[in-house]
């Protein structure tokens, strides 16, 4: 049986990035902000979210039997009291990797939330997490 790696890396991409019509505001119309003075932190900051995603990531066996590999993007929300919420796809590889990204996006712990002159407020964010097998080189993107 292979060897199965999953890669977990963890980029910070700001919504902004995607939603270049609001470049001029940092805050959406729901009031979920996109940059902000003080943005949310991961309990044990980056190192601590990649090893809690990678303890917890389950490769699918049906994605694992027909070989599929790639980076899902994954965006939500960190409220005021830092939980996460409002997961969603933003950018997918197949429906079993993408259902186990959600899943343990929604079982992470609760985050130390953003700020905003001195007030906690909701943050958007966006995760890629890598999915790669062993002895399959390159993605399905």
């Amino acid at each position: 049986m292979k060897t199965i790696k999953l890669f977990i890396s963890i980029v910070f991409l700001f919504s902004a990035i995607f939603c270049q019509a609001q470049a001029k505001e940092n805050k959406s119309k729901e009031g979920v902000y996109f940059v902000v003075e003080e943005m949310p932190v991961y309990p044990g900051g980056d190192e601590a979210l990649r090893k809690d995603l990678a303890a917890n990531i389950k490769y699918p066996e049906e994605a694992k039997k027909a070989g599929i590999q790639g980076k899902v993007y994954v965006t939500f929300v960190v409220d005021e009291q830092g939980k996460v919420t409002d997961a969603k796809i933003a950018r997918g590889v197949d429906p079993s990797l993408d259902k186990e990204s959600l899943r343990v996006i929604k079982e992470l712990k609760t985050w130390n939330p953003g700020k905003e002159k001195g007030k906690a407020v909701k943050v958007s964010y966006t995760l890629p997490i890598n999915y790669a097998l062993d002895g399959k080189p390159g993605e399905k993107e």
